[in-house]
């Protein structure tokens, strides 16, 4: 590795073109406020010099403090530094002059909102600072394994990919596959197609038990939410003793580190991790993000102008009448526009700080588009255009990758994909959980329902950056005991009903197991099935009956175990997989009484959420399980992994495989480097700037191993 000071003439030119674009900022803001007086603009170049030379000297002294005081201190401290900065810059550089206190946060905001309009008007990748100081410092590998970075792209299909290379949306990923360092292909997401389970296969190989987003837990006698952090925790301890238990570890497990999950993987590096969130802890990795001049506020302008951009693309929607759609009000415009700047740039900061320290395995999750997709649609402008945004990030984490000190490779991957339709309530008239209260009602009047509280993916990893900086909400407070005090208590005779996409698991807390076989359900409501088979908009119901698994739907019936059909086949149109995938989460020790899918249009795949989700996941049909997978082209998928069968098709096949995948990519990059197999793990990072290199043989890794 190089020496701090060994600069090249390259590095000091990058070092004087990164001062212009400060120094221009701060001559228009000068002129935009009373107050500074600049006698010629070679005195703002010189100050955006103090700017980054005070913030490369204040930072490193600044480290040990913030470890002990926390990430709330640390962004306290952080604002208080660039403003000592700024002032410093305006005050001690000759020719300039600032009058008071007052002109001084003036100058702070138009500063950053001027850096903010510039960067937009050019076009320029908002996340680029994170790179800047780092490749003054380039270096070369230091040796060992390389390295292994893994984005999710949250929600996005396989279909969608294929679009967004051919429109231009995703430029960054078609250079790497046209360039040849990388390969794209899909992969099957099974049901659940959602991610606590995706990320639970991912991160620590198993997904037994997870057979929703949220449902009624049988032993612990309430709803578990996945993105609740004391729930959350529940079920990464779940999952990682089957993972245990099937001879699998966390794919973090060795000095890797977990950002914006849900769980760990075992990480001893986890921020923003749902499973893991807590109050208070190191203020460290944030420091970088916090104390840099105008970067935190770089991203606090990029969220009001989120707000702003919703706000017209909602109303565009309405005006246009864009069919399917929803109000798109209230919460979710704040929480979009947390998701797609300021958690978006604390990420970026975050797998940056990981990158540099040279973690073996780095795994992010953006859930930008997903959200966005929710509730403006599929392949609707403003979601491509939260997918175009995480597509610039990637040339950014890619550029830090090759100047840390591990050798890195980047895989992508998504969880699922999401498959678009108006909602149930716009077909039926009403929600599920009101249609089934009358149902029940019909039999025995005065029978309650009771329906799991909701609440966005989002929303979850928002409440867990609110807890990361150590600040309660009463919601928040609740949520960290055994059982949220907002949640009601399942009465005598009741049906928990929790909707999950185009799904919805009904279950009976006072049977064992909260499960009731067919026969039983016809007996205490014989309305209830046939009632919701007969309404428009569902597709098929699941439960059991004399021994075996049945999916019924309005005209017949199919068997999943025997895989007799009689009449219609309700599975006809959700493809030759599904059965076995049903069968499997009817197994779950969590499983409902019934399983509710909505319809599935045959032609355009289009599914109805019982949420208000114009684009949902969860179930079967359209997009929502064509998951992709795109990794380096030295970096083959085993075949040997590959389910074959389905006639025609070979996919990796489940969240488990992927997880599979992965370890032996990382086992075998270990062994190579360290002499044991021969030939050498060749390539860069893609869109780095250097070729593929040799390719790696995919011999290693055994026989074919029983996936749960």
């Amino acid at each position: 590795m190089r020496s701090w000071f060994a600069l090249t003439a390259r590095d000091l030119r990058d070092l004087l073109w990164s001062l212009v674009p400060t120094a221009a900022a701060l001559w228009i803001s000068a002129h935009l406020v009373t107050g500074v007086r600049v006698d010629s603009p070679f005195w703002l170049l010189a100050s955006a010099a103090v700017l980054a030379v005070g913030d490369l000297v204040l930072r490193p002294l600044l480290g040990p403090l913030v470890a002990v005081l926390g990430p709330l201190v640390t962004v306290l401290l952080g604002v208080a530094v660039q403003l000592l900065l700024l002032h410093t810059a305006l005050t001690a550089v000759p020719g300039l002059d600032l009058s008071s206190l007052n002109a001084l946060w003036q100058v702070y905001l138009w500063t950053g909102l001027v850096g903010v309009v510039a960067r937009w008007l050019v076009g320029s990748n908002d996340s680029r600072w994170v790179v800047r100081e780092l490749l003054h410092r380039r270096t070369h590998p230091a040796g060992g394994p390389p390295g292994l970075l893994v984005v999710q792209i949250d929600g996005l299909s396989m279909p969608l990919l294929q679009f967004g290379l051919h429109s231009g949306t995703l430029t960054t990923i078609a250079r790497w596959l046209r360039e040849g360092t990388h390969q794209a292909e899909g992969w099957r997401a099974q049901l659940p197609s959602t991610t606590p389970a995706s990320q639970a296969g991912f991160l620590h190989g198993s997904t037994e038990d997870v057979p929703a987003f949220r449902w009624w837990d049988p032993e612990l006698r309430r709803v578990l939410v996945s993105n609740r952090p004391a729930d959350a925790a529940v079920i990464e301890t779940r999952v990682r003793a089957a993972a245990h238990a099937a001879g699998r570890s966390g794919l973090l497990a060795r000095d890797g580190a977990s950002i914006g999950n849900v769980f760990s993987g075992e990480a001893g590096h986890a921020h923003l991790v749902v499973s893991t969130s807590r109050a208070g802890g190191s203020g460290r990795p944030y420091l970088r993000y916090v104390a840099r001049p105008f970067v935190l506020l770089r991203s606090l302008l990029l969220t009001l102008g989120e707000i702003v951009k919703e706000l017209y693309q909602g109303w565009h929607q309405r005006v246009r009448r864009v069919e399917p759609r929803i109000p798109r009000r209230g919460w979710y415009v704040l929480l979009r526009a947390v998701t797609n700047a300021l958690l978006r740039d604390l990420n970026v900061a975050l797998v940056a700080e990981e990158l540099s320290a040279g973690r073996e395995v780095v795994f992010v999750d953006f859930l930008d588009y997903d959200e966005v997709a929710h509730h403006a649609g599929v392949a609707r402008p403003e979601s491509l255009d939260a997918l175009a945004g995480i597509d610039r990030v990637l040339q950014t984490l890619a550029d830090v990758a090759a100047v840390s000190p591990r050798d890195y490779r980047v895989v992508l991957v998504s969880d699922h994909g999401q498959a678009q339709g108006a909602t149930f309530e716009q077909v039926c008239g009403r929600h599920l959980r009101d249609l089934v209260a009358d149902l029940l009602q019909v039999q025995s009047p005065g029978t309650p329902t009771v329906t799991t509280a909701a609440g966005s993916e989002v929303r979850g990893r928002v409440d867990v950056l609110v807890r990361e900086f150590g600040t309660h909400t009463k919601a928040e407070r609740a949520s960290s005991g055994h059982e949220p005090e907002d949640e009601p208590v399942p009465g005598e005779d009741a049906v928990v009903v929790s909707t999950a996409g185009c799904t919805a698991l009904l279950s009976v807390p006072d049977a064992p197991g909260g499960r009731l076989d067919l026969d039983a359900v016809d007996r205490r409501w014989p309305a209830l099935v046939p009632g919701l088979l007969g309404t428009r908009g569902i597709g098929f119901v699941v439960g059991r009956r004399d021994g075996t698994v049945l999916a019924l739907g309005p005209d017949g019936e199919h068997d999943l175990v025997t895989g007799r059909v009689t009449g219609a086949d309700p599975l006809a149109c959700v493809g030759p997989r599904a059965a076995g995938e049903l069968l499997r989460l009817m197994r779950f020790r969590t499983a409902p009484a019934l399983f509710v899918h909505s319809a599935v249009d045959p032609v355009t795949g289009e599914v109805h959420a019982f949420e208000e989700q114009v684009g949902s996941h969860g179930g079967l049909g359209g997009w929502q399980t064509e998951a992709v997978l795109v990794h380096p082209a030295e970096w083959p998928v085993d075949e040997d992994l590959r389910d074959r069968s389905v006639p025609g098709e070979a996919p990796l096949v489940g969240a488990v495989a992927v997880h599979e995948q992965l370890q032996r990519w990382l086992r075998r990059a270990r062994a190579e480097a360290a002499g044991a197999l021969p030939g050498a793990v060749g390539g860069a990072v893609g869109g780095a700037g250097s070729g593929a290199g040799s390719g790696a043989g995919s011999g290693a890794g055994g026989g074919r191993e029983v996936l749960s």
